[in-house]
């Protein structure tokens, strides 16, 4: 008579993930914002969006996921981090165009569940929340043996956000002369990882240099939301994969173009080391890192001080990097 091949002997471990969902639902409490209808166990989430009370509100909505930094949190044996950068992602999308992120969803799966990796990995997600004042609202846990590596894990996130159609911020009303803002990254963020692990070696990445590139993502929604009410800003940029050549263009309109003063950029040496290790000229290092600046604000001349000021007060430091001119594309000056 042939053996019982039950879900949990074929590597699925139904109990241990019920386990899990219980240390998130208390995480998740943590989280909630106006709106919020129930918390998570359901199969979907309510919430309600008259509570922001917008005349015309606009649903935004963004995904994303960290790549492979997460190897690195793999290496080094750090997992508390990686899901701020997970909320980072989607939601300094969703604030380029005025949206208030308000819920997040994620989705983890992995080889074999490890509740203590897990639930370091959900604890990050939530402070990821709370920093982006939005709630975590549910996602999903998969358990898939045979096809990520033991507790191998991968990550996406699901964000959406309100914004009310008079406020949308869209890029058209920037004008020849108007300020380009840089907001200062702290580090390489979540984009490069490719090249960056090419360059350095797996017992690097597992030691002091792991630590130090495995720094979150800044979430820059709370301070862009409290620049909103101080001045117009005309665009925002989150500057991920592609650098300044590919996203800061996506912001400005097709007539005019960004001169960049590659002096003003503060960049910290590590991207100078990899620079070196890589063997890459400049061009290829700004369309690849942020080099330094995680977003960009375009902003009248007049208002560059205030959106300076503005962000010092939440401890981030901004600096104006260039203007916008005649022409097309980004130049680095």
């Amino acid at each position: 008579m042939s053996s019982t091949v039950t879900y949990q002997k074929a590597g699925v471990d139904i109990d241990k993930a019920e386990h899990l969902v219980t240390s998130i639902k208390k995480m998740a409490r943590s989280t909630s914002v106006p709106g919020v209808i129930g918390g998570i166990g359901g199969f979907s989430a309510l919430f309600d969006i008259k509570k922001y009370n917008l005349k015309h509100p606009l649903m935004v909505t963004s995904t994303d996921g960290v790549g492979t930094k997460l190897e690195v949190a793999e290496l080094t044996g750090r997992h508390d981090t990686i899901g701020i950068d997970l909320v980072a992602m989607c939601v300094n999308d969703l604030i380029t165009c005025g949206a208030r992120p308000v819920v997040f969803l994620d989705y983890y799966a992995t080889g074999k569940l490890n509740l203590e990796q897990s639930r370091s990995v959900i604890k990050g997600i939530a402070d990821g929340c709370k920093q982006a004042g939005c709630a975590l609202v549910g996602g999903e846990t998969a358990e898939m043996p045979g096809f990520y590596n033991n507790d191998q894990y991968d990550l996406a996130g699901f964000s959406v956000g309100l914004v009310d159609k008079s406020k949308v911020i869209d890029g058209r009303s920037v004008r020849e002369g108007d300020a380009v803002i840089g907001f200062a990254s702290s580090g390489f963020h979540s984009n490069g990882f490719s090249l960056i692990r090419k360059v350095y070696s797996k017992s690097e990445l597992a030691g002091p240099i792991g630590k130090k590139i495995l720094e979150p993502t800044i979430i820059y929604v709370k301070p862009v939301l409290a620049l909103l009410q101080k001045v117009k800003v005309k665009s925002l940029a989150h500057i991920t994969g592609g650098g300044f050549y590919d996203n800061i263009p996506r912001v400005v309109p097709d007539y005019l173009g960004v001169h960049v003063d590659g002096s003003r950029v503060p960049t910290p040496q590590i991207f100078w080391d990899v620079m070196e290790r890589a063997n890459l000229g400049l061009h290829d290092m700004f369309r690849t890192f942020n080099m330094g600046i995680g977003m960009v604000a375009v902003v009248s001349k007049k208002d560059a001080a205030t959106t300076i000021q503005t962000m010092k007060r939440f401890s981030i430091k901004a600096y104006e990097i260039g203007r916008i001119a005649k022409g097309s594309g980004v130049k680095i000056l």
